[in-house]
C-alpha cells in the first residue's frame, strides 16, 4: 500500500509528476472512476478472475487518487479514510465487535439501518453547524445518502427502499403492476397530446414505476437491464451473423424482414438452451 501512495504522490509531483495527472481534480476524475467500477463489475460477470485483479488495482487507485489530491489541500489523506471506514464498518456490525446478539437476519438488518440512520443525522448535523435553522430542519430525510451519482436505475431502487422501510410501500404485488400500467396510459396520453415535457416526465414515470416492481420480485433492476443489454447484444450479434453471409447490406432489409431474423435469434437462443 505504501508503494501505490507513493507511486501516486510522485504522479501528483508539481515538478517532476505527469502533466495529466497534475492537471485533474476531483471532478475530473469521477467519470474515470465509474468506468473502472462498471470494468470490475464486467470482470465478475465474466468469471475472469485474472481481469478482476487487475480491474480491483484500477479502482483502488481512484481511491488513493482522491485522498492524494485531498492531502494536498490540506482535508484528508488515505490513511483518514481508512480510519473512517474502519470505524463505520464496526459500529454497523455490533454483533461482530461489540458482542451484541443479532444471529436473527431481521434483527441483522435492522441494526443495520439503525447505525446508518445514525450516521446520516449525524452527518446532517455537523452540515448545519453554525446555521440558525428551525428545528424541525435539523432532522435528516429519510432519503438523505442516496448518493446522485449513482446509475439512475440503481439510486431508484435505492430511494424505493428507503422509503418502503417507512412503510411507504404496497405489501402486495397487484397494486405495484397496476401502477406501472397507470404511467404506461398516462404515457400513451402524453404522446397522443404531443406534449415532449409530458412525454419527458412520464417516460421518467415509467421507469420509476418498472424498477419498483423488479424490487417487489426482489430483482435488481441495474443487474436486469445489463442482463438485457447482454442478451440484445447476442441476439443482434445472430442476425449480423446471418446477414454477412448474404449479398444483401444490412440497410437493404426490410423491418418485417429484421423481425423475421429477430425471431430466429430468440428460436436459436432457446434451442442452445435446451
Amino acid at each position: 500500500m505504501e508503494k501505490l501512495l507513493n507511486i501516486m504522490q510522485a504522479l501528483r509531483d508539481p515538478q517532476s509528476g505527469c502533466p495529466w495527472d497534475i492537471k485533474q481534480d476531483f471532478r475530473s476524475i469521477v467519470p474515470y472512476t465509474l468506468e473502472e467500477a462498471y470494468e470490475v463489475a464486467d470482470a465478475i460477470e465474466k468469471g475472469n478472475m485474472q481481469e478482476l485483479k487487475s480491474e480491483l488495482g484500477d479502482l483502488l487507485f481512484q481511491v488513493v487518487f482522491y485522498a492524494q489530491m485531498a492531502k494536498e489541500k490540506g482535508e484528508f489523506d488515505f490513511n483518514e479514510v481508512v480510519e473512517a471506514i474502519s470505524d463505520k464498518l464496526i459500529s454497523r456490525h455490533p454483533h461482530v465487535f461489540d458482542n451484541v446478539d443479532c444471529k436473527d437476519e431481521a434483527k441483522l438488518h435492522e441494526a443495520w439501518e439503525q447505525a446508518k440512520a445514525k450516521e446520516r443525522d449525524e452527518a446532517k448535523a455537523r452540515e448545519q453547524i453554525g446555521q440558525e435553522t428551525q428545528e424541525v430542519e435539523n432532522k435528516a430525510s429519510i432519503l438523505d445518502g442516496v448518493a446522485n451519482a449513482l446509475p439512475a436505475l440503481k439510486r431508484a431502487q435505492k430511494l424505493q427502499k428507503r422509503a418502503a422501510r417507512e412503510g411507504f410501500d404496497w405489501p402486495e404485488i397487484d397494486p405495484v403492476l397496476a401502477k406501472v400500467e397507470e404511467e404506461i396510459r398516462e404515457l400513451r396520453q402524453a404522446i397522443k397530446d404531443q406534449n415532449d415535457r409530458s412525454i419527458f416526465e412520464e417516460s421518467g414515470d415509467v421507469l420509476f414505476s418498472c424498477v419498483n416492481l423488479l424490487r417487489h420480485l426482489n430483482v435488481d433492476a441495474e443487474e436486469a437491464l445489463r442482463a438485457g443489454n447482454k442478451k440484445f447484444e447476442k441476439r443482434f450479434a445472430h442476425i449480423e451473423k446471418i446477414i454477412n453471409q448474404s449479398p444483401r447490406e444490412f440497410s437493404e432489409y426490410t423491418l418485417g424482414e429484421l423481425e423475421a431474423l429477430w425471431q430466429d435469434a430468440k428460436k436459436h437462443e432457446n434451442h442452445s438452451k435446451n
